[in-house]
């Protein structure tokens, strides 16, 4: 089990590269960094599925995720399982596999809420770094909101993937089936605004290399963050 009560000094052991990808909802992040995973044998971890299984443990231990005191004293108590494998994406808090809940619509519309308390963010930042220090891989593809900037500012490759608001909000209207194309555009831009009081994964930090999908296929956009990722790891190993 993953405690993320661990101090900080324990999470900043050497060890796997951190490939950093950073972008808002409906830019193709998840999909095109497991493609990417698999494609150079790396590990991968989604950062939003430990805020979701966060919030599904604060709304199973019955308290308020929209209580900045409760959703602290869940996150001191959360016994969460992560793997690191593109190919395995089970998710379990405690002995309770959580995959498929952590999607349900009260998670879904819960996860903003308690990933804007700053002092669990910091805690989850710390279980993030001590995933990657711990991975069995030469390096994770890590993709979230805040990577680049406050989990590995330092990472040999940090990217942000964006697209243009229209092409993600169609883009994830397709993703799901019998939806609204309007409400998924509106629940879209919502979560960006949202998340972007917290912190800034639409502009790229000094150093963050940009890959702009708007007018790419998703072969396309796995071969633009490849040569990126060849490069800038050349260079650093080369």
């Amino acid at each position: 089990m993953t405690d993320l009560s661990t101090s900080a000094e324990q999470t900043v052991a050497a060890g796997a590269d951190f490939i950093a990808i950073d972008g808002p909802a409906g830019s193709g992040k998840s999909s095109v960094s497991k493609a990417v995973a698999r494609a150079l044998g790396f590990g991968y971890l989604d950062t939003g599925s430990a805020y979701r299984a966060l919030a599904w443990h604060v709304i199973d231990r019955g308290a308020d995720t929209a209580d900045a005191d409760a959703v602290l004293a869940a996150a001191s108590d959360f016994p969460v399982r992560l793997g690191l494998d593109p190919d395995d994406r089970t998710v379990q808090v405690g002995d309770v596999d959580v995959t498929e809940a952590i999607r349900e619509p009260r998670v879904s519309d819960a996860v903003s809420g308690v990933a804007r308390v700053a002092e669990v963010r910091e805690q989850v930042n710390r279980l993030f770094r001590r995933l990657v220090a711990d991975a069995p891989y030469p390096a994770v593809v890590v993709e979230g909101r805040d990577i680049t900037t406050v989990v590995a500012p330092d990472a040999p490759v940090r990217i942000l993937l964006t697209a243009a608001p229209e092409v993600r909000a169609a883009r994830r209207a397709g993703e799901l089936a019998g939806e609204n194309a309007e409400a998924v555009a509106a629940a879209l831009h919502r979560r960006d605004a949202s998340d972007s009081a917290v912190v800034d994964f639409l502009n790229a930090a000094d150093g963050v290399e940009v890959v702009d999908s708007t007018e790419l296929d998703f072969p396309q956009t796995i071969d633009a963050v490849l040569t990126v990722i060849e490069r800038l790891r050349g260079a650093q190993h080369g």
